[in-house]
Formats: C-alpha cells, structure tokens, sequence
C-alpha cells in the first residue's frame, strides 16, 4: 500500500533534481535525493581542470524565472565578460565563407520582434513566406545553437521564432557566462541543498518507483518512463556532434561563430573565463547537428572542416580536444500545433510528479528543467505538508 509521508523523494542529481532538492527544503520539507552516479551534476558536469568543458553550450539567459531563481541564491555569482577585442572574432558563415555580419535580409528579419508567429505551422513554411526560402533557412540554422537539431525549420513557427528573437533578436542579449562554467554553479546548488539539510545518496540507483510519496523523478524521460511503467514516454529533442578543443592561442583564431549553411555554432569559452584553460590557449565549444540518417562520422567530419575555417591550423596547436554525440539529451522542441504546454505533465498522479528539460515547462534547454523543479516541489510540498503537520 502507498503511503504519503512527510518526506520528498527525488530521483536524479542534475540541474532539475537540485533545484528540486533546494525548493522543497527551503519550503520546510524533508528530502533525500538518489543520484545514480557518484558526483552530481548529470549534464551539466564538466571535465576535471585544467580544460574545463561542458556537453556543448552552456550559458545562461537572464530574461526569465529560472535566472532570477538562480540569483536570488547567489548561484550565478562571478560571472565573466568577453573584452572588446574578443567580440572582433565573431562571424557568421554563410555561402561558405565567413562574415562579420549576418546577409542583409536576415538582419531585417531579426529587426521585426514585434511580430508573432502561429504555433500550428512550420517556422520554414512561415518565415518563406515572409522574408524568402535562404533567409528562412539562414534563419533556422542561426538557431540551430538552441535546437542541436538539423532541421530546425520543420518546428513550430512560434517555438522557433520567440528563440530566434532571444537569441539573435535587436534587443540586448540577455546572455550570462559564470566563470567556472555550470560545473560552478552545480557545486553552489550541492553546497546550498546540503546546508538545508537535503540526504544526498550518490552512487544510489533506483530502479523501482518508491511507494512512498512524494516522488520528483528528475532523470531523462527515458529513464523516467521506466520508473512509470509508460515506455512511450517521450518528446522531440536534438542530435548533435560536439567537439571541444583547446589549442595555443593565435591572433586569427575566431571567438564565436553561428553557421548559417548548416547549423553548427563555435564559442571560446576562455575568452569571457580564463580559468579554465591554462595560460596562453584558448578552450572552444564547437557543434554539429546531425542530419536525417547521416553517419555520426560524416557530422564530425563536417565539424571539423567547420572548424578548419575557424580556427587555422589547429591541429598542429591542439592541447586538449574532446568529442561527442548528444541525441535525446538537448532539451524540448516543439512541433507544429505543439506548445510547452503539450510537453509530458509535471503532475503524474498519485504523488508522482516528473521534472526535467523536456517536461511541461516553459523556456529552452536547461531552463526547463530549472522551472519544472520548482514547479514539482511546489506540488510535492503541497502534498507533503498535510503528513507533516499530522506528524508534529
């Protein structure tokens, strides 16, 4: 027989589950939290010093609840800012080659953020119709740094246009880079959970769902699904190649790039944080979207050329180079006539409640999993709190 205690348990140690862990501890609750592997984190861990790199690009954007939350609790402190100098590197590949500025039409398109865009048709079909096929698919592929997908046009209008807007939009970019990277503000998050008194188990796999409730099940919807007994638990997300490499500096190296041909994306990431190379080299990001049945071989290829244009040489310079395959674990996209909202639910019945970057929550990648935690520790508080007042 399920019971429902005074106590909170939480199913994941990433992004989702600390927030969670926190929420529920400053609302007065009791929570233990089970991480399967032996650090915290999950995809927002980074490689030990002294080449500090994610799994692709990780920045934060301070226009929504998720950052203020952060900042309320000190999370997000440090933060570190390209010099003037830096921002000469950037470019934006197209044709080919590479510019300083995005083609004119594309400009004029991201001059237009007043104008919405419908949720039930295609951003390529919309943005076509407007501005032209190769400034809908510039566009598409512009965005592609959000998506990690290859076919960014075939989502929703809407979905795509308010992230085009966010991102690459005449308005101040609201973009945040921590010094020490996620992995930074992680170790906040772990400190502050601990401190409230949050039972963290590391190395702690749960394989069934606990009858005890409440339960925030914080982990990838796969492994989520698992746990409810739903195997069609899912929702559309990218497949990237990723590329992280360090190299000794050089003058003709680029510092950020957005590939309007074929969606990849290139940022220092030293050049806002020198903490996490060591002195005289320079850390990059890079990714690739893997098209539709295209060996993961041939997306790296492509990245590497990618990064031939960007940064000469390399190879005879590289001091660190990693890569990777993100697929599944990119966050939510959202197809014609899909919002946020159609996103599996938050609340799962019976004391279950789900968090994480492809739930029913608004904003995008990591965002997701930030608002859905506080939304499930919001309800599972709610329904911990009768218990424990009956306990007392």
């Amino acid at each position: 027989m399920r019971s429902h205690t005074g106590t909170i348990t939480i199913i994941g140690g990433g992004l989702a589950g600390l927030t969670a862990a926190i929420a529920c501890a400053e609302a007065g609750a009791s929570a233990v939290l089970y991480e399967a592997h032996r650090t915290l984190g999950g995809r927002g861990r980074a490689t030990p010093a002294p080449h500090v790199a994610h799994e692709g690009a990780h920045v934060f954007y301070a226009d929504g609840p998720h950052y203020r939350w952060l900042a309320e609790r000190g999370f997000v402190k440090g933060l570190g800012w390209p010099s003037p100098s830096a921002l000469t590197g950037v470019r934006f590949r197209a044709g080919g080659r590479l510019r300083r500025t995005p083609p004119l039409p594309m400009l004029r398109a991201q001059a237009r953020f007043r104008l919405d865009a419908p949720v039930d048709e295609d951003f390529r079909t919309w943005a076509s119709r407007r501005w032209g096929e190769n400034t809908a698919r510039h566009m598409a592929n512009a965005i592609s740094v959000v998506t990690y997908d290859a076919d960014t046009g075939r989502l929703s209008a809407s979905f795509v246009w308010e992230l085009f807007q966010r991102v690459l939009g005449p308005r101040p970019p609201a973009v945040r880079w921590v010094r020490g990277g996620w992995q930074a503000v992680l170790d906040r998050m772990a400190a502050r959970a601990a401190a409230l008194g949050v039972r963290i188990e590391t190395g702690a796999r749960v394989d069934a769902l606990p009858e005890d409730r409440p339960v925030i099940i914080a982990t990838d919807l796969a492994s989520a699904g698992r746990l409810l007994g739903e195997d069609g638990l899912s929702w559309t997300s990218g497949h990237c190649a990723l590329l992280d490499i360090a190299v000794r500096s050089d003058r003709a190296d680029r510092t950020l790039a957005f590939d309007l041909d074929e969606g990849g994306f290139h940022e220092s990431y030293t050049m806002q944080d020198d903490s996490i190379a060591p002195p005289g080299e320079s850390l990059y990001q890079l990714q690739m979207p893997v098209r539709d049945g295209e060996p993961h071989r041939l997306a790296h290829e492509r990245l590497r050329a990618f990064a031939d244009q960007l940064l000469p040489d390399w190879p005879d310079r590289v001091t660190f180079q990693r890569r990777a395959i993100a697929r599944g674990r990119t966050g939510a996209l959202d197809l014609p006539g899909e919002t946020w909202r159609d996103r599996p639910a938050i609340d799962r019945g019976d004391g279950v409640y789900l968090a994480g970057d492809m739930v029913a929550a608004p904003g995008m990648r990591g965002e997701i999993a930030i608002n859905s935690a506080v939304a499930a520790a919001r309800l599972a508080t709610a329904t911990a709190a009768p218990h424990a007042a009956r306990v007392r």
